[in-house]
């Protein structure tokens, strides 16, 4: 059984019975598309997903975590909760972009004509984090480049040369990145589903380093205040 957690942007959570070097089965998913409570839901939303795959936590065998990017505190939450029941459990821990769970969960429902997909999630500062990935002849679905952050308008030509274009950063700012299906947030089955596949195309998964791509918003001051104010 495998657990996938992913709060890089709302949160998602998906149980799946087999492994990652098989082809795994989804047995339930469950989510809170709000985008700041993520310390609230996340273990009720992990309960329910595994009563629901009629499972407990002592029957998994591994942990896929969404790595982002996402906003700092969000993100956080969800590693380290993955990583807590990992190492309780003495399980494998995999971690891989949440941009990529989007793109699989586009191209999946999506055509065979249908062969690029750009992915664009709400990065704040009225910014974007985005990707982009292509699926060749055999269904191998490749990322083209590091996810990165930048304006929207800096990249809307970029992203909307995309078969698909999907993402929360897509539904914020429709006007320069038009949206061709209703995905904003990153579905934890389907962060189970392609971890799978580049598992299986022999991509390293070990990393669950967060991807932050800048600094925090909150900051530690450069100097030391005063008590007295000077």
């Amino acid at each position: 059984m495998l657990l996938g957690i992913d709060t890089s942007g709302a949160v998602s959570v998906a149980v799946a019975s087999g492994s990652l070097d098989g082809e795994p089965t989804i047995r339930a998913v469950r989510g809170d598309e709000r985008s700041r409570h993520h310390d609230e839901v996340l273990l009720a939303l992990i309960d329910e997903a595994m009563a629901a795959a009629g499972a407990q936590r002592s029957d998994l065998t591994g942990i896929v975590v969404g790595r982002g990017p996402g906003p700092f505190t969000g993100l956080r939450v969800g590693l380290v909760v993955a990583r807590s029941i990992a190492s309780v459990l003495d399980v494998p821990l995999h971690g891989l972009s949440s941009l990529d769970a989007l793109a699989h969960q586009a191209l999946a429902g999506a055509g065979t004509e249908s062969a690029s997909v750009g992915v664009a999630l709400d990065a704040r500062r009225r910014e974007v984090y985005f990707a982009r990935y292509r699926r060749d002849a055999d269904g191998r679905v490749t990322r083209e480049a590091e996810p990165a952050v930048a304006a929207p308008a800096s990249i809307a030509d970029e992203l909307a040369a995309c078969d698909l274009l999907v993402g929360s950063g897509a539904a914020l700012y429709p006007e320069l990145l038009p949206a061709t299906a209703e995905l904003v947030h990153a579905d934890a089955g389907h962060l189970i589903l392609a971890a799978a596949q580049l598992t299986v195309q022999g991509t390293d998964l070990s990393s669950t380093e967060p991807m932050y791509l800048r600094e925090p918003d909150a900051a530690k001051p450069t100097a030391r205040k005063s008590a007295l104010g000077r």
